[in-house]
């Protein structure tokens, strides 16, 4: 299909998020921007955070992987379920008892100042790792099949995709995103569904005989059974269960749309649905990674990883799929990168800033400032990008992955201690504690065939960074009915 023709579809459909961020943006306030009124509809929050949680890396790095660690991911989704739980009947139930605009206020009043600055800059360091990640695979996907067409350098797709996200989440924020990312949501659903099918019919396949297609080529083992393994079926459930505990239940972005809820109650369906919704579109995608590699076979596409899904549905397949493809990849690209920019500017403005500790700022003021603080995050999410895009990697969720071990162990350490512990921390010290907790691992990670042997460590890293954070923790408290 013509490049022109496929930009025109991608005009298009930002101008349907266009009109949505008008409608639901008006009379917008910073409440509005940052938490939503507290009256979000907590059905389409859970709709909405599918997109969110999957991102553009799941609709291509997840079929893509399939080839190599065949349905092997779907351990990671069983401990997400466990995750999910954990989230809604430990977690959420604490940030509405408290109230919270920003869920690391949590820290402030169970440690003090220097834990809850040292919990919200591990939030921004990762969620824009992480963010920038996600952007940088869809951008590059965007730049080779249409852009470069043009003579538009990389540096110039980045900027077109950062500034219509800037549009419309510039004014409304959560209030708008809740919606956008209901439509995007929708989009990539229909999309991941139409692919599928075009692949069975032309194929001509049934859903069983797909499967024992599969199973011939080794696409289907689910369950790793060898405890060297970094796949390890233990291993990988408890990572996924903790992946989610982190990177949902003490990530700002995810919560600060779960307590935008009405109710508690309500906030709790919401993740507990997501939970079970996740299971069924991950098995989705790991299904339609195994039907790429079937008809990438067969049309002798030699594509591997996170370049298989592009290739065939953009060289292999009729005009209409490739522009399904593209709008769905957009589709997951928005809610996890509008979400993160918005999330960031909320947690550097009331967790660095202490935008609303300011009687001197009237409304007008804070709303400037927060205005500035979210053109700086785009300016930064450019940078990195520019940045993954010199390294380059074969497949970004294992990036991602491993961003998320390293830096959101230490707030896996300091929620788990606050919440499990009564004792007193040395406020001071914290930061150097979850300073010192990555970087050992760091080293565990790097030495592991001398420490362990033929035993690997994966995904688990995240759990270890987290044991670190919290027997530091440990060394620096004392019990709180001791002196000083």
């Amino acid at each position: 299909m013509s490049p022109a023709l496929l930009f025109s579809f991608v005009v298009a459909y930002f101008v349907i998020l266009l009109i949505v961020a008008w409608y639901t943006g008006r009379n917008s306030n910073n409440e509005s921007f940052f938490i939503g009124n507290r009256n979000s509809n907590w059905m389409l929050v859970a709709f909405g955070m599918i997109g969110t949680s999957l991102s553009g890396v799941t609709f291509v790095s997840v079929p893509g992987a399939v080839g190599r660690d065949a349905f092997t991911y779907f351990q990671i989704t069983l401990g997400y379920l466990i995750g999910y739980l954990t989230i809604a009947y430990v977690l959420i139930p604490l940030f509405y008892r408290l109230q919270l605009t920003s869920i690391y206020n949590y820290l402030n009043t169970r440690f003090g100042k220097a834990s809850y600055k040292t919990g919200a800059s591990f939030f921004i360091l990762s969620r824009t790792l992480g963010a920038t990640a996600r952007l940088f695979l869809v951008v590059r996907i965007l730049q080779e099949t249409i852009l470069q067409n043009f003579g538009v350098p990389f540096i110039v797709t980045t900027l077109i995709i950062l500034v219509m996200i800037l549009v419309y989440t510039y004014e409304g924020g959560v209030k708008t995103i809740v919606y956008t990312d209901t439509l995007q949501t929708t989009c990539m659903l229909a999309g991941l569904i139409i692919c599928v099918g075009y692949i069975l019919h032309t194929m001509d396949l049934s859903f069983g005989e797909s499967i024992k297609a599969m199973g011939e080529r080794g696409l289907t083992r689910i369950f790793e059974t060898d405890p060297n393994s970094k796949l390890f079926f233990v291993k990988q459930i408890i990572a996924g269960a903790f992946i989610t505990i982190t990177m949902t239940g003490l990530d700002q972005e995810m919560m600060q749309k779960n307590i935008s809820v009405t109710t508690m109650k309500d906030s709790q369906k919401n993740v507990v649905s997501l939970g079970f919704i996740m299971l069924v579109v991950i098995g989705l995608f790991l299904f339609l990674g195994g039907l790429l590699h079937l008809y990438g076979a067969q049309v002798g596409v030699t594509a591997s990883g996170d370049k298989l899904f592009p290739e065939l549905a953009l060289h292999h397949m009729p005009p209409v799929i490739s522009v399904i493809f593209i709008i769905a990849l957009i589709s997951a690209l928005f809610p996890s990168a509008d979400g993160a920019m918005t999330a960031l500017t909320s947690s550097f403005c009331i967790d660095i800033l202490g935008i609303q500790r300011r009687p001197d700022w009237d409304a007008a003021k804070q709303k400037k400032v927060r205005q500035r603080v979210h053109l700086t995050m785009a300016f930064v999410f450019l940078l990195f990008v520019l940045v993954f895009e010199w390294i380059d990697n074969q497949s970004m969720i294992g990036v991602i992955l491993k961003i998320a071990a390293y830096t959101y162990g230490p707030l896996l350490g300091l929620f788990t201690f606050g919440i499990f512990s009564k004792r007193i921390v040395n406020d001071k010290l914290v930061p150097v504690v979850c300073v010192i907790a990555p970087l050992l691992c760091l080293v565990v990670d790097n030495n592991q065939e001398l420490l362990f042997g033929k035993f690997q460590i994966g995904l688990e890293l995240l759990v270890i960074n987290g044991f670190f954070t919290f027997i530091g923790l440990l060394l620096i408290s004392r019990r709180a009915d001791s002196k000083a």
